[in-house]
């Protein structure tokens, strides 16, 4: 046989590495089940952060915070043997939030302040490609754009809920406290404004600001989404223009002739 065309048998280690990236990055039913099966567990695990506030005194709470540990490190530990490049993935804004918020479930006694950030796991979730992939190839893909524009809301939310709760209304505790807070949020992020529920202090006064100004925001955002013309992905083989109308012919950034698959539509 020709040295050139021998290969050194792969380690166990090289071969857990490609396996991972096939679960990882690839498209076949095995991987795209896999990927299906870690956005579930990462809604659920999103779902107990948005809980927490209620959880936290009861016995199971450290439990289920120190298993949720556990799980995120094996998952942080297995994209990080999936990734070609280990140092690049390490300096991204999602795996830095994801080793905070791993951080935060570790240390839960010393970083509890912090604790309302873990909710931004879901605009972590929000910037994995295979959601979208898999939402593009169902009935419900024209709703990317929408489903981003209100994936961005709940997350914003909920992250000023938790705080408000956190530095406003967690003396009180119980559900009343958590409710209170979700409240004075919609209403301050709706600038509804009812005056009934108020946050003390220049510091709350700050607050109730910039919530209304990112928040007017996100609701404008939102808005543009739903009314502007509904466009579907295809992006233009020679300008890359990615959004065109349904029937589009022509790209009308270049003018370069479109070939629009019908399951586009």
């Amino acid at each position: 046989m020709d040295k050139a065309d021998f290969h050194p048998p792969q380690s166990r280690f090289e071969i857990l590495r490609d396996r991972l990236r096939q679960l990882y990055h690839g498209r076949t039913p095995t991987a795209l089940r896999f990927q299906a099966v870690t956005t579930i567990v990462d809604l659920l695990i999103i779902a107990f952060f948005i809980a927490a506030p209620l959880l936290k005194g009861r016995p199971a709470f450290f439990w289920i915070d120190y298993s949720i540990a556990v799980l995120m490190m094996v998952e942080i530990g297995a994209r990080l043997l999936a990734s070609t490049n280990m140092l690049r993935l390490l300096r991204q804004p999602t795996m830095l939030l994801d080793l905070f918020i791993l951080s935060t479930l570790l240390m839960p006694q010393w970083l509890e302040n912090f604790g309302f950030l873990r909710i931004l796991r879901l605009w972590s979730l929000s910037k994995k490609g295979i959601v979208w992939v898999q939402l593009r190839a169902t009935r419900f893909s024209e709703w990317e754009n929408v489903i981003r524009a209100l994936g961005n809301i709940v997350t914003f939310l909920f992250v000023v809920t938790g705080f408000v709760y956190t530095f406003f209304f967690q003396q009180a505790g119980g559900l009343e406290s958590y409710v209170e807070a979700l409240y004075f949020t919609v209403a301050t992020v709706t600038t509804t404004g009812f005056g009934d529920l108020t946050l003390p202090g220049i510091a709350g006064k700050l607050t109730s600001i910039v919530v209304m100004i990112v928040g007017i925001t996100l609701f404008v955002r939102l808005a543009q989404t739903l009314f502007r013309p509904n466009k579907i992905l295809f992006p233009c083989p020679e300008c890359a223009l990615q959004r065109h109308e349904p029937d589009a012919v022509y790209c009308k950034a270049c003018g370069h002739r479109l070939k629009i698959p019908d399951e586009g539509l």
